[in-house]
């Protein structure tokens, strides 16, 4: 019966991708499998010749043998050995068409580069590179890329960038840095567009801790009662001074708020933190601590 099942969802795949029906009625179970099997691998070649974003998301997130690399890669006539970047693109709502058109004419397909959608709100750009070209023109290109979709689509994208890849079988190993560039940026440095995935900062090193170190340093400031946040408004205030490098001149006159006002937050956070954040190393202190506690909420919601 599961293989009966797994038979007549494989000849719906067969029809939706190439518009052929076909009927087949294998006599026993092992023909059956076999059938199954066979029409699969049909399917699979099917997409392997019409979609070479298929090819380059498996390539992306699968484990597949250098040889089958070379042999799919030659039969969809994609170049093995080149030098690329990949750039994976987050949109703040879905990918609509408006979207892709732009991206298209950013990255006309006789440049070799690729638009691989990932998921609803997420694509990859695969993009060939100039032996000229170095990091600083590629931070330039995701630049021009968020200020194109801000401008002509009116959407708020982030984008994370990789290192400069040689081959196709490095793929796999730059999809993982700019997703884990990604998932970095939005949690700690949200404020920013751009990701490369050499500089995380101190943000990678908190992402990589286990909860219960995480945890055990909120102890040490927080004591036994440790906040899942800091409010927002006292949050803003203690970034903006930290922005400008602990100056409670020039933060307040930003945040047209009394100069009193900004030092009476500061008294309070420190009363209830014992961190004087007008001293270098408490303000870097609370800072870590404030992030920790980001990442931390963030785990417990996912």
């Amino acid at each position: 019966m599961e293989h009966t099942t797994e038979l007549k969802s494989a000849l719906n795949e067969l029809r939706r991708l190439t518009g052929i029906t076909m009927e087949t009625a294998p006599d026993t179970p092992e023909e059956l499998e076999r059938t199954v099997t066979q029409i699969r691998y049909l399917c699979t070649a099917y997409k392997e010749k019409y979609n070479k974003h298929h090819f380059l998301k498996s390539l992306m997130t699968d484990t597949i043998s250098s040889m089958e690399i070379a042999d799919r890669a030659q039969r969809l006539h994609i170049e093995q050995e080149e030098r690329r970047v990949l750039l994976l693109l987050e949109i703040k709502g879905t990918l609509e068409d408006t979207i892709i058109e732009i991206l298209k004419h950013l990255f006309p397909s006789q440049t070799k580069s690729y638009l691989i959608p990932i998921t609803d709100n997420s694509l990859a750009i695969l993009k060939p590179l100039r032996d000229t070209e170095n990091e600083s023109e590629i931070s330039y290109l995701a630049h021009t890329i968020v200020a194109t979709l801000n401008t002509e689509a009116l959407t708020s994208v982030q984008i994370a960038y990789s290192r400069v890849i040689n081959h196709l079988a490095e793929l796999a190993e730059a999809y993982r840095e700019t997703s884990l560039a990604l998932s970095v940026g939005k949690l700690f440095y949200s404020e920013q567009t751009v990701f490369p995935h050499n500089r995380l900062g101190i943000g990678q090193l908190i992402y990589r801790l286990p909860v219960s170190v995480c945890e055990h340093f909120l102890a040490e400031i927080f004591g036994s009662d440790i906040p899942d946040s800091i409010e927002e408004e006292t949050a803003a205030t203690i970034n903006r001074f930290l922005q400008n490098n602990l100056n409670i001149a020039e933060t307040a006159r930003q945040l047209h708020m009394h100069r009193n006002t900004l030092i009476y937050r500061l008294e309070q956070m420190e009363k209830r933190t014992g961190l004087d954040l007008r001293k270098f190393e408490d303000a870097m202190i609370f800072k870590i601590a404030s992030m920790i506690m980001n990442y931390l909420q963030t785990e417990r919601i996912s």
